[in-house]
C-alpha cells in the first residue's frame, strides 16, 4: 500500500467513526493510532504516546486559547451584546432592513472581543431576534441573517481557529489578526449589502419602513464605551508593542470582566459559569489537539506531504488552480465536520504543499494569505447542512420557525461569501495590505 493510499484509508476510517457518532477527537485518535501501529508496530507507538501529550501542551503559546475564550465568556455574560445592538440599531435601524443590518454590525463588534462563531450567533440572537420579530421581520430573514452574522465571530479577530493556525504553522499571531481585519470588514459590508438587496427584491420579509426606529441617544453611545475600551486596550497594546498576543488575551479577559462589573451584569453565578464554559471549551479543543496530533503523526509517516508536492508538481498546473482545489475541498469538509477539526486535520497536510508553490510572493505573506483564505472557507460549514451549527443554534432559539426556512435564509449570504472568496483568490493584497504597515 502506497503512502497516499494509506493516508486516504486513515481519513476514510476517521469519517467512518464519525458516521457512527464518535466524537471527532476520538475518531481522529483511533484512526491515527491504527495507522501508526500498522506502520511502526506497538512499541514505537507506545513511546510516541508517552511523550506526545506533554510535548504539545507544554507550549506557552497554547495559553492564548483559554484566555481569549474567557474574554469572550465575560463579554457574553456581561450584557455587552445588548449595548452593541442598541447602538447599531440606532445607527442603521431607520433604513429598510435596518435591524437585520444592525444585527450584522453588532455581531462584527461582538466578534472582536469574543472569537467564537457559535457564541456570537447565540448571544446576538438573544438580543436581536425579539426586536426583529416585533418589527415584522420574517423568520427566514431574521434567522438567516443572525446565523450568518455569527460567522463574523471567527472572521473578525481575535479568532480561535486563526490562533490554532498560527500555532500549527509557526506564524505571527498579531500579523494574522491584522491580515484578517480587512476580509472581516468586507464580510460585514457584504452581508449588509445582501440584506439591502434582498428586502427590495423579495418583499414581505421586512417592513417597508421601520416604524418607531430606535432613537440615537448619548446613553446609547455611553453604553458602548466599555466595549470600545476593551478592544482598544487589547489590540492597541498588541500592535503598539506593549505586550504579546498571549499577554493581550490575559489583559482582554481582565478588562472584559471589569467592563461586565461596570455594567452591573456580572453575578457570582455568571462568574462561575464563565470559568466552567471556558474549561469545557478549552478541554474540547485540547482533546481535538491530541487526536489531530496522533492522526497527523501517522500521516507524516506515510510521507503524504512530500508525495503530494511531487504529484502536484508533476501536473504542471498553475498554482492558483491548486489553491482553488484546496478551497473546494475545505468547503466540502465544512459540510461534514466543524472548523477546528478541519484546521487541525488539513493544515499539516496542505501547508507544506502551498509553501512549495510559486505564487510570486515571499513565504510569510503566502502563509498569511493562505490562513485567512482557509478561515473564510471553513465558516461555510457553520451555515450549510448537515453541520450548519450556527443555523441549528439560531433556529433553536427562534420558536416556530421551521429549520428549512432558516437554511433558506442563509442562501443569499452564501453568494456574498463566494464573491469574497473569489476576490481573495484573485487579489491576495486584500489580506496583506494592513500587514505591510506593521514593522
Amino acid at each position: 500500500m502506497t503512502g497516499i493510499s494509506l493516508a486516504v484509508t486513515m481519513i476514510l476510517v476517521m469519517f467512518a467513526f464519525m458516521a457512527i457518532r464518535t466524537p471527532i477527537a476520538i475518531a481522529m485518535f483511533l484512526s491515527g493510532s491504527i495507522g501508526y501501529v500498522l506502520q511502526t508496530g506497538w512499541l514505537p507507538y507506545a513511546n510516541f504516546m508517552n511523550s506526545m501529550a506533554f510535548a504539545r501542551f507544554a507550549s506557552y503559546d497554547l495559553s492564548v486559547i483559554p484566555l481569549f475564550i474567557l474574554m469572550g465568556q465575560f463579554a457574553t455574560q456581561g450584557g455587552i451584546s445588548k449595548a452593541l445592538f442598541e447602538f447599531t440599531a440606532a445607527v442603521v435601524g431607520r433604513f429598510r432592513g435596518g435591524l437585520a443590518m444592525a444585527a450584522v454590525m453588532a455581531s462584527a463588534a461582538f466578534g472582536a472581543i469574543c472569537g467564537s462563531s457559535v457564541a456570537t450567533a447565540a448571544t446576538i440572537t438573544g438580543v436581536a431576534l425579539p426586536e426583529m420579530k416585533r418589527h415584522g421581520y420574517s423568520g427566514r430573514l431574521a434567522t438567516g441573517a443572525l446565523a450568518t452574522a455569527g460567522t463574523l465571530g471567527i472572521l473578525i479577530p481575535p479568532s480561535v481557529p486563526l490562533v490554532i493556525y498560527a500555532i500549527l504553522t509557526e506564524q505571527n499571531i498579531a500579523k494574522l489578526f491584522l491580515a484578517a481585519t480587512v476580509p472581516g470588514v468586507l464580510a460585514m459590508v457584504g452581508y449588509m449589502i445582501v440584506i439591502a438587496i434582498y428586502v427590495r427584491l423579495v418583499p414581505g420579509h421586512a417592513p417597508e419602513l421601520e416604524e418607531n426606529p430606535p432613537p440615537f441617544q448619548w446613553r446609547t453611545v455611553l453604553g458602548l464605551m466599555p466595549i470600545a475600551f476593551v478592544f482598544l486596550l487589547v489590540f492597541g497594546g498588541i500592535y503598539g508593542g506593549f505586550f504579546s498576543p498571549t499577554e493581550g488575551a490575559a489583559v482582554g479577559a481582565a478588562s472584559a470582566f471589569v467592563a461586565a462589573l461596570l455594567k452591573r451584569e456580572m453575578s457570582w453565578r455568571k462568574f462561575l459559569d464563565c470559568f466552567l464554559a471556558t474549561a469545557e471549551s478549552s478541554a474540547m479543543i485540547f482533546l481535538i489537539f491530541i487526536g489531530a496530533d496522533v492522526l497527523n503523526s501517522a500521516l507524516a509517516l506515510t510521507q503524504i506531504q512530500s508525495q503530494l508536492v511531487s504529484l502536484i508538481n508533476g501536473w504542471h498546473v498553475a498554482p492558483i488552480w491548486v489553491m482553488v482545489g484546496i478551497v473546494i475541498l475545505h468547503i466540502l469538509l465544512g459540510t461534514v465536520t466543524e472548523e477546528l477539526s478541519i484546521v487541525l486535520l488539513t493544515i499539516p497536510i496542505f501547508f507544506p504543499v502551498v509553501m512549495s508553490l510559486d505564487f510570486g510572493m515571499a513565504k510569510e505573506p503566502l502563509a498569511l494569505w493562505f490562513g485567512i483564505l482557509i478561515l473564510m472557507v471553513i465558516s461555510f460549514g457553520m451555515l450549510v447542512p448537515p453541520m450548519g451549527l450556527n443555523v441549528y443554534v439560531v433556529n433553536g432559539m427562534a420558536k416556530g420557525v421551521p429549520l428549512a426556512e432558516s437554511f433558506r435564509g442563509v442562501l443569499p449570504f452564501l453568494v456574498s461569501d463566494f464573491v469574497r472568496i473569489a476576490l481573495m483568490l484573485a487579489f491576495p493584497g486584500i489580506a496583506l495590505w494592513l500587514v505591510r504597515f506593521m514593522s
